[in-house]
């Protein structure tokens, strides 16, 4: 069971509705395919959204057609067996003609009323034909590979035809400085790490700083305000290197990156919206222990001080809930104390456990998957008691059934202590976020949760790295 958010879909269907204009008219004429369907559809990040279907004639003529202009950016048109090749739409060019093959949707395109599409289509014939040429190099350099002066030379060669593919668009960009193409290219440009600083004995001051320039550099190029880029893959594409690549996989690092594209995007509402939606949806469902954090960030940020514009009162209440649920869990944070009765009804708290190591475990005697990783995790506890590891389980049933309980604590002989809150007095599950069992917390000597969600064998993997990093501080 789940109770994900899914930011992304309670915006992404109001973000692709276009504007009203001038509307839209795009015939297209694919030879070979008749008497069926075809569709355009836009991207959108990293997905790609139907916006028409129509019906494709004996000639193979199909015409898109709306009174409403098209968002600018780049667009699909998908055949009926999902092959597809794809077009620019501006504001400025709303109406075109364009001709081509299902044998060669590429080669055998021609269009007329779009500039765009000409240049677009120029540049898709230019890298085609770089690639065929660089994939043959590339092939001769693996099977020449003990051959240093083969290599050599055929590593000049890939080199020069990744240099045509540069100067191509450089000279595209300076020949087209406001066409949409150019802000494409734009977006796309890495930035490029000048010599590192020496000191006077020509010795580099700092060895990582071509990661850090890189990084501090790397939206140079990319022109926030412009919506435009949400149709296409690039942004996306930039805000997921940004993010996993470029930073640090630690909450508080990626907290930083997050809000640094946030701030850079307010300068448009649409962009704004998407990457706040968009990032809060990656974090919030994320697999990854830790980056739920993110999510709380961002949720607090943004949707609970009222700056997420597009979010209702609806979808402002559940993200409210799941911050509630999450933060009291939150690695790093002191874990709620817990006080509760065991099998005699003797009380016992929580905090006052003295262990290195204390394992949280919520379970159900009738819950299929707690039947298998109990016995699991009995086995783990009574091997580190013969290590002398000071690790101790404190267990939680949440059946409401006494005796079934006790009982299954009896003949199964689970050894540490078990305790029940029945009656929810507690209400463990607001802070320990329990919706599902079994649910596995571990605890430092501080009854600092420092890890979460996790079965035994990863419980014991954890438990062996963590004190080897310990160790070494």
């Amino acid at each position: 069971m789940t109770k994900k958010v899914l930011l992304f879909f309670a915006f992404s269907l109001v973000s692709i509705i276009a504007t009203a204009g001038g509307g839209y008219d795009i015939k297209i004429r694919v030879a070979g395919l008749h008497d069926t369907v075809c569709y355009l559809g836009n991207h959108y990040g990293e997905k790609q959204y139907v916006r028409d279907t129509v019906h494709v004639d004996h000639n193979g003529w199909a015409e898109f057609k709306g009174k409403e202009e098209l968002p600018g950016g780049i667009y699909l048109v998908v055949m009926p067996n999902k092959t597809y090749f794809e077009i620019l739409v501006t504001a400025e060019e709303q109406k075109f003609t364009i001709e081509t093959d299902t044998v060669d949707f590429v080669n055998r395109f021609d269009v007329k009323g779009s500039v765009e599409n000409k240049l677009f289509n120029e540049h898709q014939r230019f890298i085609v034909a770089r690639t065929k040429e660089s994939q043959a190099l590339r092939g001769r350099y693996d099977a020449n590979k003990d051959n240093k002066d083969s290599t050599k030379i055929l590593k000049e060669q890939i080199g020069a035809v990744d240099k045509q593919v540069k100067d191509y668009r450089l000279k595209l960009m300076a020949e087209n400085p406001k066409s949409f193409m150019t802000k494409i290219f734009t977006a796309m440009r890495d930035p490029e790490v000048p010599d590192a600083p020496k000191d006077e004995k020509g010795n580099v001051l700092d060895s990582a700083f071509g990661y850090h320039y890189y990084k501090s550099h790397f939206w140079d190029y990319v022109d926030f305000s412009d919506e435009r880029l949400l149709r296409t893959p690039i942004l996306q594409n930039k805000i997921k290197t940004y993010t996993t690549q470029l930073t640090p996989q630690i909450p508080d690092s990626i907290i930083e990156s997050v809000n640094l594209i946030i701030d850079k995007a307010e300068v448009n509402k649409e962009v704004f919206k998407y990457c706040v939606a968009t990032l809060a949806n990656t974090y919030e469902t994320s697999n990854i222990m830790g980056f739920d954090k993110v999510f709380v960030d961002i949720a607090e940020r943004y949707y609970l001080t009222d700056k997420a514009f597009w979010a209702d009162d609806s979808l402002k209440k559940k993200i409210e809930e799941r911050v509630n649920k999450i933060k009291p869990n939150i690695l790093g944070t002191p874990a709620y104390n817990l006080v509760m009765p065991d099998t005699a009804l003797k009380t016992h708290r929580l905090y006052d456990v003295v262990a290195d190591y204390t394992v949280l475990v919520f379970w159900d005697p009738t819950c299929s998957h707690c039947k298998k990783e109990l016995p699991l995790l009995a086995a783990y506890y009574d091997s580190v008691k013969a290590t002398g590891l000071k690790l101790e389980i404190f267990a939680i049933g949440i059946e409401s059934d006494i005796d079934l309980w006790k009982n299954y604590i009896k003949e199964h002989n689970l050894k540490w202590i078990n305790v029940s809150d029945l009656y929810n007095n507690t209400h463990f599950r607001n802070y320990y976020d329990i919706y599902s069992t079994p649910v596995i917390y571990l605890l430092d000597d501080k009854k600092r949760i420092i890890a979460k969600r996790l079965d035994t064998e990863k419980l014991r993997d954890f438990i062996d790295n963590y004190r080897k990093a310990q160790s070494k501080k």
